[in-house]
Parts: C-alpha cells; sequence; structure tokens
C-alpha cells in the first residue's frame, strides 16, 4: 500500500512539473534567446526538481522552486562562459541570438532583442517580475538577493529597456517619445 502511495505522489508530482514547463521554458528563453539551450536548460531543471522532490516541503512553492533551480543552472552557464565577470555586468550580444526575423514578428524580435541586451542581473529581474508576474519579494527570495537589489535591477532594466525601445521607434518609425505615453504590459509584445 505504502508503494502504491509513493508512485501517486511521484505521478502526480510529475504531471505538476509538466504543467510548469512552458513557463519554464518561456523564462530560459527570454534569458538565453536560443531555443536549444533554453530547452535544455528546462529539461535539466525537471531532471533535478524529479531528483530533489524530497527537499520541496510545501508544493505550492513549486514553481517559484523551479525557477530558482533554473536560476541556478544559467548562473553556473554564465559563470563558465564569463569566469570573471559579474552578473549584473554581463550582455550577451543580441547578434549571438538566433535570427529568426519574419516581416510579421519583425517588432517583436526587436523589441526580444532590446529585452537581450540588458544585462543579465537587470534581464533577470525584469522577466520575472514584468513578464512572468512574480511578486518582487518572490524575486528576491528565489534569486537570493535583498528585495532593494531587485528593486534597483528592475527599474534601471525598465529605464534601459524604455530608451532602448524610445530608439528603437525613433529609428523605425520616426516617431519620438514624448516620456508621457502610458505604458503597456510587456507581455503583449514578448
Amino acid at each position: 500500500m505504502e508503494l502504491i502511495k509513493s508512485a501517486c505522489r511521484v505521478l502526480t508530482f510529475g504531471h505538476r512539473l509538466e504543467r510548469a514547463r512552458p513557463r519554464l521554458y518561456r523564462i530560459a528563453y527570454a534569458w538565453t534567446r536560443h531555443p536549444e539551450l533554453a530547452d535544455d536548460l528546462t529539461q535539466d531543471v525537471l531532471y533535478r526538481a524529479l531528483q530533489k522532490r524530497h527537499q520541496l516541503r510545501d508544493m505550492e512553492a513549486l514553481e517559484a522552486w523551479l525557477v530558482r533551480i533554473l536560476h541556478g543552472f544559467w548562473c553556473d552557464l554564465l559563470r563558465k562562459k564569463y569566469p570573471d565577470a559579474e552578473l549584473d555586468e554581463v550582455v550577451d550580444d543580441p547578434a549571438n541570438a538566433p535570427d529568426r526575423m519574419h516581416s510579421s514578428w519583425e517588432l517583436v524580435q526587436k523589441v526580444r532583442n532590446a529585452v537581450s541586451s540588458l544585462p543579465v542581473g537587470q534581464r533577470t529581474v525584469l522577466t520575472l517580475v514584468d513578464l512572468e508576474g512574480f511578486s518582487y519579494q518572490t524575486v528576491a527570495e528565489l534569486l537570493d538577493l535583498p528585495i532593494g537589489t531587485v528593486m534597483s535591477r528592475l527599474c534601471r532594466g525598465r529605464r534601459q529597456l524604455k530608451q532602448l525601445l524610445a530608439d528603437l521607434a525613433e529609428s523605425e518609425l520616426g516617431v519620438v517619445d514624448s516620456g508621457d505615453k502610458p505604458r503597456r504590459h510587456l507581455r503583449r509584445v514578448v
């Protein structure tokens, strides 16, 4: 009987992991800008979660726990790629992202490239707060940062992204930013 209960718990956990997969992939893709790497990171996270499922104390915290694992894998990759750099200073070259522009998706791709051009620390926080809807407190816990650091990275990231998008609008469309335009949620575009 205990064996059946254990098998049911593993199956239930597996189903919850599968439901979390698309969100993990979106986050990984927003951070890496490479579909294959995002898929690899997602797979690594799911595998690690299955291995360490006994460490999860509260099933309600599953997604936050998974994002924390994802962040750890992502930071490990960046440390290997840029061993001497601080994460706030690392800026991946958006030109390294796969070129997947189609005429109808060109603007979306340019916005994604603008997000990708942010330093990793800012991009990570901006993705989790603005695109995935995590609270500041949750992001602070996930990334093991003080909440003030989360807020400052988010503020700097938003400011830099706003400038990048204003420059893009000016160069592509001839639109000059008056500074008083209403904000739109980034999820609709990215």
